[in-house]
């Protein structure tokens, strides 16, 4: 069976794509999805600091182009993306280290669902610790539990170890896919070429 990770970041509404749209792609091949939090502005500032240029001085026609494809896509998907929200972008540590504090993938998942429609479907500031609680309230977590947790030194640590690990493993920003550890896909639009090499895999 193919091993499937997503290495994520909820500041992206490409991430929010893939990873509503991933764990469809692996059911129909038998296997699942391994969730892996990082902090993509890490991997910006590491190896891909072009993000921050083409934000400066974007591309007016390419800008708006992307903006509606990626509108296109979530009509596709089923979910909102009302994009740029009202804070972009977002300090997304908190919320990428409570999510790295759930080890239970099918927990994360539903956590990183909440965060992403949350801020890309209802312009919520994600950074804000009483958003934050709210939203881990309505996904069924204890924000008493992971508030301290978020502030450990151990987590903190797990989610810098989580970025330099894409960037050594070649990735470049969010959400990068890897199929059996080495085969790896950038964004939500390479999911139909992750669904093939999964049949191939199978």
């Amino acid at each position: 069976m193919p091993t499937i990770e997503c290495f994520y970041d909820c500041s992206s509404p490409w991430t929010y794509l893939c990873v509503h749209n991933l764990p469809a792609v692996a059911a129909r091949h038998g296997t699942s999805v391994r969730w892996r939090p990082f902090l993509v502005g890490g991997v910006f500032n590491t190896i891909n600091p072009s993000v921050y240029e083409n934000r400066r001085n974007p591309v007016p026609a390419k800008a708006a182009y992307s903006v509606k494809i990626m509108n296109d896509w979530a009509r596709l998907a089923g979910i909102r993306i009302d994009f740029p929200p009202p804070v972009f972008p977002v300090n997304s540590v908190k919320a990428m280290r409570a999510l790295l504090w759930i080890d239970d993938d099918t927990r994360q998942h539903r956590l990183a669902l909440a965060l992403f429609d949350a801020y890309f479907g209802r312009g919520q500031d994600i950074s804000r610790d009483g958003v934050l609680r709210e939203i881990l309230t309505a996904a069924g977590e204890s924000a008493d539990a992971v508030f301290p947790a978020i502030g450990e030194p151990g987590l903190k640590a797990a989610l810098k170890a989580n970025t330099e690990e894409l960037i050594e493993r070649g990735g470049f920003g969010s959400p990068t896919v890897f199929i059996d550890g080495t085969d790896m896909y950038f964004g939500n639009d390479t999911l139909p070429l992750v669904d093939a090499a999964l049949a191939r895999a199978d």
